[in-house]
């Protein structure tokens, strides 16, 4: 029996989002005059949450504000670097530190399972001790620039349970031959949750901390 711990990774691993803070981490260290698009940043959030457009697009239009349309990996690398830095220094719960440590120490494989962007969930993950991202991707052409397309879905609801199923498929990893435990803050994650053999609401917000009394998963609160 193959032993899995699956966790999301904003606001249930760090305090905070990563997103918004990336962007301006980026645009500070690349293109510091790419600061005046935040109101624009904001509004194309507010057609978000307006229902205007979906999460995907939202994270298209302000990378494409913040970053640019493309820019080279070689260029975008050691700004993921950086940030993932300062993550660890200032945005990480040290009870999902202990959680991450007593899982590796059981043996299980950690796993990290979030809709945030891969360019800097990688480096974060290393920095964690989690070999195996399942993430949001961005479209990558073969001269090594990063565009500010999704590549496929974004990592998010139904489509983070779709895109776990498609990593374990290409690990070759059997769901009947598998115990998974999984960690979400999110009410968004239900449908990983439920599927889940250990469902984890960790730091849940209202709507998730609700969802798991009622269902009798276990709810932590990680300083």
């Amino acid at each position: 029996m193959t032993e899995l711990a699956i966790y999301d990774m904003d606001r249930t691993i760090t305090r905070t989002g990563t997103f918004t803070p990336f962007m301006i981490h980026a645009a500070v260290r690349l293109a510091p005059w790419r600061l005046i698009f935040v109101p624009l940043a904001a509004l194309v959030m507010l057609a978000y949450v307006l229902k205007l457009i979906e999460r995907k697009r939202l994270k298209e239009l302000n990378q494409a504000l913040m970053i640019g349309r493309r820019i080279h990996a070689d260029k975008l690398a050691p700004v993921a670097e950086s940030f993932a830095a300062k993550v660890m220094r200032r945005n990480v719960r040290p009870g999902a530190l202990q959680s991450l440590a007593e899982d590796r120490a059981a043996g299980r494989r950690l796993v990290l399972a979030t809709a945030s962007s891969r360019i800097w969930v990688k480096p974060i993950a290393a920095r964690l001790g989690i070999d195996d991202i399942i993430a949001t991707g961005s479209i990558t052409g073969i001269d090594d620039y990063v565009s500010h397309k999704v590549d496929g879905e974004n990592c998010y609801g139904p489509a983070k349970l779709r895109m776990i199923e498609a990593w374990m498929a290409l690990e070759r990893l059997d769901r009947d031959q598998c115990r998974i435990a999984f960690y979400s803050d999110h009410v968004s994650d239900v449908p990983v949750l439920e599927w889940s053999d250990q469902p984890v609401a960790a730091n849940p917000h209202a709507g998730l901390r609700e969802e798991a009394k009622r269902r009798g998963w276990t709810i932590v609160d990680w300083p």
